[in-house]
């Protein structure tokens, strides 16, 4: 069975972000060619005659992140080259998840200079659906915290501390393979999903938690906060608070800022420690001058969804 057969493809609306109106919490999702947030990447206002596809679509990504596929449970706009799949039959949200997981797992055929523009109908789908589908429960995820009036500072207030006076920096250490047996253990590598976490294994953890860790390597500039002990590879630095005291949510709001300037270290240009050290973020300051450890904190708990962090 193809995609076509199950479903009607639709080509998406075509609209660029630059040339809409955003909202907050108040408008029509944004779909774009991100593998991210269910493809969402802003909130717009209502476009003139032009009508939003319905809540429970597929949406699938042409390029980009090519074949990132997503249940839509809102209406939503989108970018270009993004396919929009609307069932033949009545499917259940289990039913559509599948379907997207079976559609991403096409994604190593295509790259940047090869996309799914035309072959996308013709994907081979599962003529069955296994039975642990339909058992698996599929909950939304709920917040009882409310946006509240906690705007972000202006940024040209914020001052530039380097990380090395921020924190201790460590290095990973290799692990090899063989040395890898399954256990509990969490095993960060130069990844960009799952918290870093690459997998369990069975040796002692070698780093304590309450810190971040960046990628030098592989995903570079990816940054986690570790909230239990692990074991990292030597293509993660781990940094630990000097002289002040963290937690998840001043880390949260940290982490946002150290992977905001990722884009300037590629596979080939490396976050080495010694550059990492000596690496300036910005970060709102208290009358003193010194980081608002309090201010980010707050702002972090104001955020809907933060209790769930």
């Amino acid at each position: 069975m193809k995609v076509k057969d199950l479903f009607t493809l639709r080509q998406g609306n075509g609209l660029e972000l630059m040339h809409i109106g955003t909202s907050v919490n108040s408008g029509i999702n944004f779909v774009s060619r991100t593998a991210q947030n269910n493809g969402v990447v802003a909130q717009v206002d209502k476009v003139d005659n032009m009508k939003s596809f319905p809540a429970g679509c597929i949406t699938v990504a042409l390029g980009g992140s090519v074949l990132s596929s997503f249940v839509q449970l809102k209406p939503f706009y989108t970018a270009f080259h993004i396919m929009v799949l609307e069932p033949k039959r009545e499917m259940t949200l289990q039913e559509k998840l599948y379907y997207c997981m079976c559609i991403k797992a096409n994604a190593y055929r295509y790259s940047y200079g090869r996309q799914a523009n035309k072959t996308l109908k013709d994907i081979e789908l599962p003529d069955e659906i296994p039975e642990w589908v339909y058992a698996m429960p599929v909950e939304c995820l709920k917040t009882k915290c409310e946006r509240k009036e906690y705007t972000l500072k202006s940024i040209e207030k914020w001052s530039e501390f380097l990380l090395g006076d921020l924190f201790t920096f460590h290095k990973g250490k290799r692990l090899t393979k063989e040395n890898m047996m399954e256990g509990q253990v969490n095993f960060l590598g130069a990844i960009s999903e799952n918290n870093g976490i690459r997998q369990l294994i069975g040796v002692e953890p070698i780093y304590k938690p309450n810190c971040i860790t960046v990628n030098y390597n592989g995903s570079v500039g990816e940054t986690f906060y570790q909230s239990n002990s692990f074991w990292a590879s030597d293509d993660v630095n781990v940094l630990y608070a000097k002289d002040w005291t963290l937690n998840k949510y001043i880390a949260m709001f940290i982490a946002t800022v150290i992977k905001a300037n990722r884009y300037k270290f590629s596979y080939g240009r490396k976050w080495t420690l010694d550059k990492m050290k000596k690496s300036l973020i910005k970060l709102p300051i208290t009358a003193q001058g010194s980081p608002d450890w309090d201010y980010m904190e707050k702002y972090i708990k104001s955020l809907p969804y933060s209790d769930r962090i």
